[in-house]
């Protein structure tokens, strides 16, 4: 589907130089001479590449609709990671680069969105929010809780981060995947 230059949202793909790319940062630029562009950070979606492209209004660009399915994960050999799908109970194998930077948050049995381009899955995306234990945690410094201050904390998945003084080890709670950081504490 054509759109115009200037219509590119970030989390869109678009075919650009006959590949697929993510547009992850846009920018709107006004100079003092000529017309306005679009500066638009671009991700390709296969290897991961970056790409920087200035999109003015009069050209168009071809955006891309991918497939979207919910898979359910089962287990990881090696670097490939077992998917299922839940309608069909249909098996995939895809690399664990798929996932991304927030790959220890991925639990057997989580249900995912896996996207696909013509058949071939492309990428996975995990909920946004994840419910994981805290394994380590610091002590509360006494006279701390005044201000809003954080403390280290170690969860049972190895990922370090940021939590409020009053969570202690053993506590579950709820991370963001995208920046692992803490949420809230969980409701169970």
């Amino acid at each position: 589907m054509k759109i115009n230059g200037n219509a590119v949202r970030p989390g869109n793909v678009i075919e650009h130089k006959n590949r697929l790319w993510r547009a992850i940062k846009i920018q709107h630029t006004q100079p003092g001479k000529g017309g306005a562009y679009l500066q638009v950070e671009l991700k390709d979606i296969r290897d991961g590449t970056k790409l920087n492209e200035r999109f003015r209004s009069s050209e168009t660009v071809e955006r891309v609709r991918l497939d979207q399915e919910e898979f359910q994960y089962l287990y990881a050999d090696g670097d490939m990671l077992t998917f299922m799908n839940n309608e069909n109970y249909e098996q995939i194998s895809v690399p664990s680069d798929f996932v991304g930077e927030p790959l220890p948050f991925l639990q057997e049995g989580m249900t995912v969105i896996i996207e696909s381009y013509e058949g071939s899955p492309i990428s996975v995306e995990l909920p946004e929010t994840v419910v994981v234990q805290i394994e380590q945690a610091d002590p509360v410094v006494k006279g701390q809780t005044a201000s809003s201050s954080y403390k280290p904390a170690v969860l049972e998945n190895g990922v370090r981060v940021m939590v409020p003084p009053h969570v202690e080890s053993g506590t579950r709670i709820v991370v963001n995947t995208a920046d692992a950081s803490y949420v809230e504490r969980a409701k169970d």
